[in-house]
């Protein structure tokens, strides 16, 4: 019979003791592989979600991360401008994002409104309706979570609202637009009401029409492969302003974030010891019990690495069984754990913390299998150290 064979049988004898360390070590395995999940997903998606649009640079005011503070950067046309002239630069656009109320028959509702200039966006997918064009001042693109608080459809006219007075509960500034269409917004969290006008409405909105100011200018360079240069060169070009690369906002998101990272390092190091110790354990179990078959497999002629093999097998196959059931059972729960993590407040609702990825599944496989069937070792070495004679006589008495 086949070490395999053997390995299988000797499972078989104890079926319930078995079927539970599967069950421990598939919990285990479930574990690891969302830890590992976890620590590189957070990283990967964010980097995906800041890449969405492909554009791979970020221009705030000095001292700020993008839409991280209120402030916003001056003279924003003339930048913008200037950038569209680089040749290494393929788009450049501006964006001012403020808060604004929206009117919805005689109350009004808080909305978040952006200014984009259309020809350079990379804040949101269009869904259904037309976009907006440069040129157009009294079209607005909603959300669906807008669009259902404005109980507004593509076509009909909506009133946004600034600067209001709390005395009155009336805006000093109200426009009135044109719902052109509907979109996703990138960086909004679930449910978020956002509206979106092309920039000098939304500063008219804002300031009266009297700044040219915006929150962030993003920029996409002509090569990918060139953008932590075009970043280097444009932060020396625009001293008073700070400038991030995709890479470089990975990395403030990072330390941000870095006990989630610890976290999943820890939980995963215990759910790996917890395997290789489940393992272990069994298997000197096991080997203890069957002392005196392998002595007498010995006394016939079966050879020690013979031997070492299948208590080596039998810890492979136990791992397998189990990380098997770990995946599935790790990718079930780990959708689950990121739709509470995800309903954080603020959150972008495209951001992910669990992303199963075939890196992380082969990662958790190969470790979880090469620790198992090391944690056979030790009653593989006890097998094989056991003294023939000694061990049969005491068999026998």
């Amino acid at each position: 019979m086949s070490g395999l064979g053997l390995s299988m049988k000797s499972l078989r004898r104890h079926r319930l003791r078995t079927v539970l360390a599967i069950i421990g070590i598939a919990i285990s395995a479930a574990m690891l592989l969302d830890m590992v999940m976890l620590s590189g997903g957070i990283e990967k998606t964010f980097a995906e979600l800041l890449m969405a649009k492909g554009y791979q640079i970020r221009l705030s005011p000095k001292g700020t991360l993008p839409f991280d503070t209120e402030a916003t950067l001056s003279a924003a046309a003339r930048t913008v401008e200037t950038l569209r002239g680089d040749q290494t630069i393929e788009a450049a656009g501006a964006v001012l994002g403020t808060s604004l109320y929206g009117q919805a028959e005689d109350s009004l509702v808080t909305l978040f409104g952006y200014g984009i200039q259309p020809e350079a966006q990379g804040l949101y997918w269009l869904q259904q309706g037309s976009d907006l064009s440069p040129g157009d001042t009294t079209g607005v693109l909603l959300s669906a979570a807008a669009a259902s608080l404005l109980e507004s459809i593509i076509g009909d006219t909506v009133t946004l609202v600034s600067k209001l007075d709390p005395q009155v509960v009336a805006g000093a500034v109200s426009r009135k637009m044109v719902v052109r269409g509907l979109v996703r917004w990138v960086y909004d969290y679930r449910g978020q009401p956002s509206v979106g006008t092309v920039l000098p409405v939304m500063q008219a909105i804002t300031y009266g029409g009297r700044e040219d100011r915006a929150s962030l200018i993003l920029v996409k360079a002509r090569d990918d492969h060139a953008a932590a240069g075009v970043a280097a060169r444009l932060r020396q070009e625009f001293p008073r302003l700070e400038v991030y690369s995709v890479a470089d906002l990975v990395l403030f998101f990072k330390q941000r974030l870095v006990y989630f990272r610890q976290l999943s390092y820890i939980l995963g190091s215990i759910s790996l010891i917890v395997s290789v110790l489940l393992i272990a354990t069994l298997l000197t179990i096991t080997v203890n019990e069957r002392l005196g078959e392998i002595a007498t497999l010995r006394a016939i002629g079966i050879g020690r690495s013979t031997i070492v093999r299948q208590i080596l097998i039998e810890g492979a196959v136990l791992t397998g069984i189990g990380a098997a059931l770990g995946m599935a059972l790790g990718l079930g729960t780990a959708r689950y754990l990121d739709s509470i993590l995800t309903s954080f407040p603020g959150l972008p609702a495209a951001f992910s913390f669990f992303v199963p990825r075939r890196e992380s599944l082969a990662t958790a496989g190969l470790v979880l299998l090469l620790s198992g069937s090391l944690a056979g070792l030790y009653p593989a070495w006890l097998a094989a150290r056991a003294p023939i004679a000694a061990t049969l006589r005491s068999e026998a008495t």
